[in-house]
């Protein structure tokens, strides 16, 4: 069956239910953390996502059947003056990985993120996660690098 991916109307029920159902089979899998979504976030998330205009996400579809998710947010290049979109989430759901899910979705980020008029798509993957980092690599992605005298960029966090 055809994969058709389809910008999430964070308003709309089923829509809402499909992103919150991938996240939370995402934030289970040990490359999201091992950890279900909380009551309060599976309550809140979509509603949080509709009040931020610079959110954007996209849900694969096999017929009636969601079987991947991207969460983008718009954010800034301040080198290029342009815009870029970050990929915060993507999930395949485990049934479906293999077989173009992720491709499909990151085409319809790219296509978006074009339409915005961005220099750029960027996300983060963690080091043990050799499957999506190939599929990354397929669709053109390519580790953060400046300067090669000056390394690769790691990205960090500090939960406040």
């Amino acid at each position: 069956m055809v994969v058709q991916v389809r910008r999430v109307d964070y308003r709309n029920p089923v829509d809402a239910a499909a992103l919150v159902y991938l996240l939370d089979l995402y934030a289970q899998d040990p490359m999201g953390g091992a950890t279900p979504l909380s009551d309060d976030t599976r309550e809140r998330l979509c509603a949080d996502l509709a009040l931020r205009p610079h959110a954007a996400s996209f849900i694969a579809w096999r017929g009636e059947e969601p079987v991947g998710l991207a969460n983008c947010f718009e954010g800034y290049s301040t080198f290029k003056a342009q815009p870029l979109l970050n990929i915060h989430d993507m999930a395949v759901h485990p049934a479906h990985r293999g077989q173009g899910v992720g491709q499909a979705l990151l085409a319809a980020v790219q296509q978006h993120a074009r339409e915005r008029g961005c220099c750029k798509l960027t996300l983060e993957v963690l080091t043990g996660n050799a499957q999506a980092q190939a599929s990354y690599a397929r669709f053109g992605f390519v580790g953060y690098q400046l300067v090669a005298s000056a390394g690769h960029a790691v990205f960090l966090q500090k939960n406040i």
